[in-house]
């Protein structure tokens, strides 16, 4: 039995009491969601279940919608309707109550590896335990419980995959998963080829394209469906300029320019953004702390998309568990704090409601700008963990001498 192991071998009545505690402190949101009228509960993984029964059924899966009121499509490459056939042999109940286990399982492998400088020592399973319940209750996890989404899963992938010591899987192919599921995660591609880790960049690369080959030798008319048609009509995702969208696009979209000019100012955008946070993540890869390297490449997943739903920014945990480090420099636990805090309330909403309120000057302008705020707060966690980060890192002498992130 090692050093590391031997404490958590220990404590395992305190972790399994901790566990306790943190799903009782989450009952509720989940008895929520799970609860709802039958059209209004998990709607999105209801959209997977009718994607892979469609499948079964040997019908087009991008023809097809959610019944009403929903008339939701498909919107995902043909290899997660195939992945989501397992779903539809579930019966509805089943697939609610597997599914959503499954987040929280994800949540913990992300909150893992996120905060695992702070997960150590005798009070680990209770500082797992506060950092489960507070994770849980930020608004783009809670919409992952309330519509049944994925992210956090394709986020705990992600992670895993670029901080893990030692992996028992071959690196890079967990990135490639999630990328062949939701192309998002592609922005991982470009920071592996930034940061020059050729053997992972490879190897993802390579299950990315394998996964995308497959369903045309399987399910080709499917498979043509989504690259040559469905792909191109972003507007399948949903309103573009729904308050929901909190990309740099959509926050331009509802500026209301002409077109051509909010598609010459997004790609101006996504090519500064981008440009700084790739070098940013390079520079904490090559600092040695991935988390903070992983969270920026997860926050240009949101800022360079097309659109970018709210439970996009499930990265938000993987942002704190950068932002906390070892939870030694108490002006970073204050910064996590607000960080929380922000994403915790529904700013955009307010956006919406004061733009309502129709209040002279006051209401077009600030309510525009609230009405961006989990876009912007994005933009601003960039600038806070490329830039500042790095200073308060260099601040802090005792804590810069830490052990950092081993890729």
């Amino acid at each position: 039995m090692t050093s590391v192991e031997a404490p958590w071998r220990r404590q395992w009545w305190a972790w399994a009491v901790a566990v306790l505690v943190a799903a009782a402190a989450v009952a509720p949101l989940v008895q929520q969601w799970l609860t709802n009228p039958d059209d209004q509960r998990l709607v999105d993984l209801d959209v997977y279940r009718t994607g892979g029964q469609m499948l079964l059924d040997g019908r087009p899966v991008y023809d097809y919608f959610t019944p009403a009121p929903q008339l939701l499509p498909f919107t995902y490459p043909p290899v997660a309707a195939m992945l989501a056939t397992g779903l539809a042999a579930m019966s509805w109940e089943t697939a609610q109550w597997a599914w959503t286990a499954g987040i929280f399982v994800a949540l913990a492998v992300a909150v893992g590896f996120a905060f695992r400088r702070v997960l150590g020592g005798r009070y680990a399973p209770w500082v797992f335990a506060f950092l489960m319940v507070a994770c849980t209750y930020l608004m783009p996890i809670r919409d992952q419980v309330r519509f049944g989404q994925v992210d956090i899963l394709l986020v705990a992938l992600c992670l895993a995959d670029c901080v893990a010591r030692r992996p028992w899987w071959p690196r890079g192919f967990l990135i490639g998963l999630a990328t062949a599921v939701k192309l998002t995660p592609g922005v991982f591609l470009i920071y592996l080829l930034v940061t020059r880790q050729w053997r992972t960049l490879f190897m993802a690369s390579f299950v990315t394209a394998l996964l995308t080959l497959l369903p045309f030798a399987v399910v080709p008319q499917d498979a043509v469906g989504f690259w040559f048609g469905a792909l191109l009509d972003s507007e399948r995702l949903g309103a573009n300029a729904a308050t929901t969208n909190q990309s740099m696009r959509g926050m331009l979209i509802r500026l209301y320019m002409p077109d051509a000019l909010t598609t010459v100012i997004w790609l101006a955008l996504v090519a500064v953004v981008g440009w700084y946070g790739f070098r940013a993540a390079r520079e904490a890869y090559r600092a040695g702390d991935g988390v903070r390297a992983v969270a920026l490449v997860g926050l240009m997943a949101v800022l360079l998309s097309p659109v970018a739903w709210i439970h996009h920014l499930a990265w938000v945990v993987v942002v704190l568990g950068a932002i906390v480090g070892d939870g030694r420099d108490p002006v970073r636990l204050r910064v996590a704090a607000g960080v929380w805090l922000y994403y915790v309330v529904p700013v955009p909403w307010w956006g919406v409601s004061l733009k309502a309120a129709e209040i002279p000057v006051v209401s077009p302008v600030l309510g525009k700008i609230v009405q961006n705020g989990f876009g912007l707060g994005a933009l601003a966690l960039v600038w806070l963990l490329g830039w500042w980060l790095p200073k308060r890192r260099s601040a802090i002498p005792d804590a810069a001498r830490q052990p950092a992130d081993t890729l």
